[in-house]
């Protein structure tokens, strides 16, 4: 879950003039620094750049309204997953175990399918949505007493605790405090994945030895790994800004806001599962 698919994509797929789509970025020292008033109007009268039958460049409200709408399948579809782990135990367990497989099969698929597949992406944010769902659930159950108010949860306080990152992490990249370069994505990557292996060693050891959180439990090692994990999300959202912008400067056909809306859903839906579980080291 924590490897966002859209960036090797969008890069490939751009220095590939992205598989015939005709507009891409220019050098700025191909726009003249003056135009004259006849040279703008024969601008503006000029037809469209983009063929018959190709698609339109992709815009920031194409990604916007992708993501509202993944997310809107997320929330539903999480809502069941709430409801089945809340009936039964064992319902829970199913809407556990099909989401996550979903999300590793979809997921897989997704990241190596040579064409980009908004079915796969759609069908992908609802198992995300049943396994976000069935999880919440098992941690309000586990760490929130009896009778607290839902807006008290764990859940609730992870939810504004992703979305304060998220608008945090939005300011600073825009406003330039973070800066992300060919050497910071390459550094942040390796970090992801190393973090994507220990994650899985981690998951063998909760197993194998019945603990709720794996190495490190609820003590000072926990919350530190937990800390760790949640600036690691935090830092990819950095990435997904970026790879928008890449997207929209290079010409990147319409189609691309599904696969950048899909990077972006995914990154806040890790970050918010690693606040849920560095609430539940604390409050353990």
């Amino acid at each position: 879950m924590a490897n966002n698919p859209a960036f090797n994509r969008l890069e490939k797929d751009a220095r590939s003039g992205y598989a015939g789509f005709r507009t891409g970025p220019q050098s700025s020292s191909a726009v003249p620094t003056e135009l004259s008033a006849q040279q703008l109007q024969d601008m503006y009268s000029a037809p469209s750049a983009v063929r018959p039958g190709t698609e339109r460049p992709v815009t920031m409200d194409d990604v916007v309204m992708k993501t509202l709408g993944l997310f809107a399948i997320v929330l539903v579809t999480g809502a069941v997953g709430w409801y089945l782990s809340a009936t039964s135990q064992v319902l829970g367990l199913v809407a556990w175990g099909a989401g996550i497989v979903g999300i590793l099969g979809l997921g897989i698929a997704i990241a190596v399918k040579k064409t980009l597949s908004v079915p796969l992406i759609l069908t992908y944010a609802v198992f995300e949505g049943l396994f976000v769902g069935a999880i919440s659930q098992t941690y309000s159950g586990a760490f929130d007493p009896q009778g607290t108010p839902a807006f008290q949860g764990i859940v609730a306080q992870a939810v504004l605790a992703t979305l304060a990152t998220f608008a945090g992490m939005f300011v600073a990249y825009k406003t330039g405090l973070i800066k992300v370069t060919a050497k910071f994505r390459r550094i942040v990557t390796m970090m992801v994945f190393g973090y994507v292996i220990f994650a899985l060693v981690n998951f063998g050891y909760a197993i194998f030895t019945n603990s709720a959180f794996g190495i490190g439990g609820s003590g000072a090692l926990g919350i530190g790994i937990s800390l760790f994990a949640v600036g690691l999300a935090a830092t990819m959202l950095a990435l997904d800004f970026d790879q928008i912008d890449y997207a929209i400067r290079t010409g990147a056909p319409q189609k691309y806001s599904w696969l950048l809306a899909h990077g972006l859903v995914v990154t806040l839906v890790w970050l918010y599962l690693e606040f849920l579980r560095l609430l539940g080291r604390m409050r353990n």
